[in-house]
């Protein structure tokens, strides 16, 4: 047996020689044959591989500049539409956590956690004040001269982590349960995920199970029309939380609305082109709620 070490050792040296090469000429090859992607196609890029990842803060930051760009440039649209979306379903999100934390508050007979769910509660609806602020600045990119854009692209991968249909733990709090930070923290992400995957199915005109087999195959183009419902009705419910019943600020409410009712308008223009009498009755009953909406602010 001594005998074969020597013939044994030089095979697995020979072996390892060849995978070092092996590994030698792919890290010297692979820079050239995956080039770097810069630029707005870049940015664009990192976005959406964030939101794939449930990471909408850097999704949001990486497409801020795209969106504001002037002149537009071919990702700016894109960028828009993914803002909106966004936008919205953190609208619904923080909406949802802050009516948790004011029902728990009522239904708690604690006086420690009701102090801390009315905390909760009103730094909540304040966030999502921001965000639906946010969501009327990107109504405003979308609908300047008075129209949408022709080309109104849905282009991101659907989440890989898709959102749960409900968060159990703001079932506890709407019972008035003591929950934890930890976990208050984990539901309210959460319901950001539950709500941007409803809206991605929202602003396909479907759900979310339609979204992800649409998404997965690649961009999808939007049906205008379909999407400045969509984009109303989300701005209608942000307008929410500014009314007299929640936050009380008429200026923001009347800003809000204002964007929501350019988006009816705008749709409008579109079916100039191509009449139809239900999408226009549609739209005016959309209207007739947005002017409900402003008088009982």
């Amino acid at each position: 047996m001594d005998c074969l070490r020597p013939l044994y050792s030089s095979r697995i040296g020979s072996s390892s020689l060849v995978i070092f090469v092996s590994i030698l000429l792919a890290s010297c090859s692979s820079p050239s044959s995956v080039p770097n992607v810069t630029g707005p196609a870049g940015l664009y890029s990192e976005a959406t591989g964030f939101f794939a990842k449930g990471d909408f803060a850097q999704a949001i930051d990486h497409t801020d500049g795209l969106a504001k760009a002037s002149p537009p440039n071919e990702y700016t649209i894109r960028a828009r539409v993914l803002r909106a979306v966004i936008f919205s379903g953190q609208v619904e999100a923080f909406k949802e956590v802050a009516e948790a934390y004011s029902k728990g508050a009522d239904n708690t007979k604690r006086p420690q956690v009701k102090s801390e769910y009315t905390s909760r509660r009103r730094d909540t609806q304040q966030e999502g004040g921001r965000k639906a602020m946010h969501l009327a600045e990107v109504a405003h990119q979308l609908t300047q001269g008075g129209t949408l854009p022709n080309e109104l692209m849905l282009d991101a991968p659907y989440p890989t982590t898709e959102g749960p249909t409900a968060v159990p733990q703001l079932s506890k709090v709407t019972a008035g349960i003591l929950v934890g930070p930890d976990d208050l923290e984990a539901a309210a992400a959460d319901a950001q995920r539950k709500d941007i995957d409803d809206a991605l199915g929202a602003a396909l005109g479907g759900d979310r199970a339609s979204a992800r087999n649409a998404l997965n195959s690649g961009p999808v183009k939007l049906d205008e029309y379909k999407f400045a419902v969509f984009l109303t009705k989300q701005l209608l419910d942000g307008a929410a939380i500014f009314d007299r019943k929640h936050g009380h600020d008429v200026e923001k409410l009347k800003i809000v609305c204002g964007e929501a009712n350019d988006v009816t308008n705008a749709a409008l223009a579109l079916l100039k082109e191509n009449p139809d009498k239900q999408k226009e009755k549609e739209l005016k009953k959309l209207q007739d709620q947005i002017k409900t909406t402003l008088k009982n602010g």
